[in-house]
């Protein structure tokens, strides 16, 4: 047997001493898991720790503890239970994804027809193909491209070594357990073949690994210089009448579209807001609160005011203020709400 081929069954026999206990996870050796709770893992976990994710994944399965549930659910009760995971477009096409099941009647047991599911990526589909149904698929994720990097000494930067990366994942995921396979690269990358400071002597494939060789596996993968995030400028109200506060829902698409939010000047990705107040009031300065989203940083003033009257021209709803932390509200409005509620 070559280093090459001994690459599955060394990784699984580690894997089926040290895989993760996760709640969406069935151990090695159990029959397949649910493909609705792979799914929803997947879906949750992509850009996000599993740390963050484990509390959100247990209150959506306890709340919809199938698809079909999912999929019969309010969008908005739907956005809320997502607050604070950040990354809403995800949530948008976890809502489209689930009624497309729903109607289908079942999850897709092939990569192929899983493909055609809004919201789901090659990674994705891949993913819930192995992992749920038991298929051959080859599975990158960043962990995954962490340790193929380093497994086969990829030079090239990403993103442009990809490519080679699927190629060399590919030789190395087995006919059978590509789903157990998948799960172990992914414990591999997160506990031993870390960003910093790998744990190579704990490693199943330091005999095959070409960058522990070199004696600094930690450089791969070579990763393109980060450009500087711009800092846009924003303004939020917080309008208060009788121990209410005005929320709207954002338009269902953009930034937190579908979210319930605090008023704002129209502050986006590409330009500052326009400072404008959506109704007349007295306002106070309530401080700053500073937001980093993918692609630029947020400086979100907030101007609290009180209404005269409950009559507001503009679409939303007066939300009780000692009930705000129910209303579902995404990380960057949730902060501004706690800075008001802290002068208090």
């Amino acid at each position: 047997m070559t280093i090459l081929s001994g690459t599955a069954s060394a990784l699984l026999a580690w894997y089926d001493v040290h895989a993760r206990e996760l709640p969406w996870r069935a151990p090695p050796g159990a029959a397949l898991p649910d493909p609705y709770r792979v799914w929803l893992s997947e879906v949750m976990l992509q850009q996000t720790t599993v740390a963050a994710v484990k509390p959100y994944f247990e209150k959506f399965t306890e709340r919809w503890p199938d698809v079909f549930a999912l999929a019969a659910a309010p969008d908005e009760d739907i956005m809320a239970a997502w607050a604070g995971l950040g990354y809403y477009s995800r949530a948008r096409n976890l809502v489209k994804c689930a009624r497309a099941v729903a109607e289908l009647g079942s999850f897709p047991e092939t990569e192929a027809e899983l493909l055609k599911l809004p919201g789901l990526g090659a990674y994705t589909a891949a993913a819930i193909a192995s992992i749920a149904f038991g298929q051959r698929a080859v599975v990158v994720d960043a962990n995954v491209e962490r340790v193929v990097s380093r497994l086969f000494a990829i030079e090239e930067p990403l993103p442009g070594s990809r490519k080679q990366i699927r190629i060399d994942a590919a030789s190395i995921t087995p006919e059978q357990r590509a789903g157990d396979f998948a799960q172990a690269m992914m414990d591999l990358g997160s506990g031993i073949c870390t960003t910093r400071d790998p744990k190579c002597l704990l490693c199943p494939l330091i005999a095959g690994c070409k960058a522990q060789k070199t004696g600094d596996p930690a450089r791969l993968p070579v990763k393109p210089v980060k450009k500087a995030k711009p800092v846009r400028q924003g303004t939020t109200f917080w309008i208060e009448h009788d121990g209410k506060v005005w929320l709207e829902t954002r338009e269902g698409t953009g930034m937190l579209g579908g979210m319930r939010s605090l008023p704002d000047d129209g502050w986006h990705s590409g330009g500052d807001g326009d400072r404008k107040a959506p109704h007349a009031a007295k306002w106070q300065d309530a401080g700053v609160v500073r937001h980093t989203f993918t692609h630029f940083s947020l400086e979100l003033s907030v101007k609290r005011g009180l209404a005269e009257s409950t009559e507001i021209n503009r679409s939303g709803e007066w939300w009780p203020i000692d009930q705000i932390e129910s209303a579902g509200l995404p990380t960057l409005f949730a902060k501004a709400a706690r800075l008001v509620l802290a002068q208090d």
